[in-house]
């Protein structure tokens, strides 16, 4: 235990002197795996990971979901889901920042990416809101919070690489994410309503949308229902009816979803051959990032197992003879402290390996717990001081201070705290339809 507790802390120390996470845990897992045992058994531990997760079928599911996501983007639908949430919601005070919530959660149900929502997003919603005399504070954090519905709404890649990393099924992660992911909508819409309660200026009604207006509002988002329906309905057998009989795996409803989103992009005159050689290098690059992570995250993994350090952790918690709420409660104190030093990704990597022996073994749901974690990563995209969102927001933008956007967001992440509190009280909210989906 101790030889793992040590490896731990010296990841912590390697991340903070801004060494890449994938580096940082590779070089200690192997280090580490090679005074435990020996130095060919290092070597041969590591080069076996690289081979099986180069031949990995199951892997695939990752490149797929970013050009999914990618496409979507070049395809414009973004500004037809701010479109239509602007029309019902924009006459309410703070609609324009309510549209904003919305319209992401739209937009992460085909994107996957809370980077990539936030983004986007930002260049749609900041120009209108700031036409209608919004707060910057409100803006930015109606788009910042907004974006981290990215990561829990399905298809989710966070859920993707939790799935690979504890051989849980990535089926029943993505639809357990729906109502965690709805209740974050809805909770998000409420720190707006009290931020507009509290300061009405910051947030001022706009113009009444004509029904017919709105009527023509909605047809413009066809294309995220046909891919929702396309990646999730085949996933779940929603398409198993004549003459259709289509069932996917993980992997082909990735396939599905990006091959729709690239026909999308191409009928809407959205991409060029530039555009589309564009996406297919931006997927490259962060594909490869991502399994670096991941090998890097398996070395660390088998380390700390071989260290004996999930075990040891179980054995000592439960010679305590304390409850296993208080050992869950204790868990997600340490990532909610962990969250405003590390971002999220790195975060999941980083504790998963330790952690989730020691849930499981404690009588919890793999599925559950992983739901759980994404919401706390949730929390950390948006609290200072590093609040990934937030930064990649001020990028963006530009023109707003990150200490505007961190006063704005408070609300939002006190939302997200009520959400988790919620979820962890009454776990059959997300083993509902899981549950209900055989």
């Amino acid at each position: 235990m101790t030889e793992g507790l040590i490896g731990f802390a010296v990841v912590l120390f390697l991340v903070l002197l801004r060494m890449p996470i994938a580096f940082a845990m590779g070089l200690v897992g192997m280090v580490g795996y090679m005074l435990e045992t020996s130095y060919r058994g290092a070597i041969s531990m590591v080069s076996r990971l690289i081979i099986d997760a180069s031949q990995d079928y199951g892997l695939s599911v990752v490149p797929l979901f970013i050009l999914m996501g990618l496409f979507v983007n070049k395809g414009g639908i973004s500004k037809e889901l701010y479109r239509v949430s602007f029309a019902f919601l924009g006459h309410f005070r703070g609609g324009l920042a309510m549209a904003t919530i919305v319209a992401c959660g739209g937009f992460a149900a085909i994107c996957g990416s809370s980077l990539a929502t936030a983004a986007t997003m930002s260049k749609v919603a900041m120009p209108q809101m700031r036409r209608y005399g919004y707060s910057d504070s409100l803006s930015t954090a109606s788009i910042a919070a907004g974006g981290t519905l990215g990561i829990l709404i399905p298809p989710s890649v966070i859920l993707v690489i939790y799935g690979l990393l504890t051989e849980t099924s990535i089926g029943k992660l993505f639809i357990a994410g729906i109502i965690p992911g709805l209740m974050g909508i809805l909770f998000y819409l409420a720190a707006v309503k009290f931020t507009v309660t509290r300061n009405p200026k910051s947030g001022p009604a706009g113009e009444r949308t004509p029904w017919p207006e709105r009527v023509v509002a909605l047809k413009g988002v066809w294309a995220v229902l046909l891919l929702f329906f396309l990646v999730i309905g085949g996933l779940y057998g929603a398409l198993d009816f004549w003459p259709l009989h289509l069932t996917f795996s993980p992997t082909e409803a990735a396939g599905m979803g990006a091959s729709g989103a690239f026909l999308i992009a191409l009928f809407r005159k959205a991409l060029t051959v530039k555009d589309t050689i564009a996406v297919l290098k931006e997927t490259a690059f962060t594909t490869a990032a991502l399994f670096s992570v991941l090998i890097g995250a398996w070395i660390f993994s088998n380390f700390i197992n071989i260290a004996g350090l999930p075990e040891s952790l179980l054995s000592s918690v439960t010679s305590y003879d304390v409850a296993p709420w208080v050992i869950m409660l204790m868990i997600l104190l340490i990532y909610i402290a962990l969250g405003c030093v590390f971002e999220s990704l790195s975060m999941l990597l980083l504790t998963v390996p330790i952690f989730f022996p020691l849930v499981r073994d404690l009588g919890y749901d793999p599925v559950w717990f992983g739901i759980v974690v994404v919401v706390v990563t949730e929390i950390s995209l948006i609290t200072p001081p590093v609040g990934l969102n937030v930064f990649i927001l001020k990028g963006v933008v530009g023109d707003v201070s990150t200490g505007t956007i961190f006063k704005g967001v408070t609300p939002f992440w006190i939302a997200d705290i009520f959400r988790l509190a919620i979820l962890v009280l009454f776990p059959a909210i997300v083993l509902f339809l899981p549950a209900a989906m055989g």
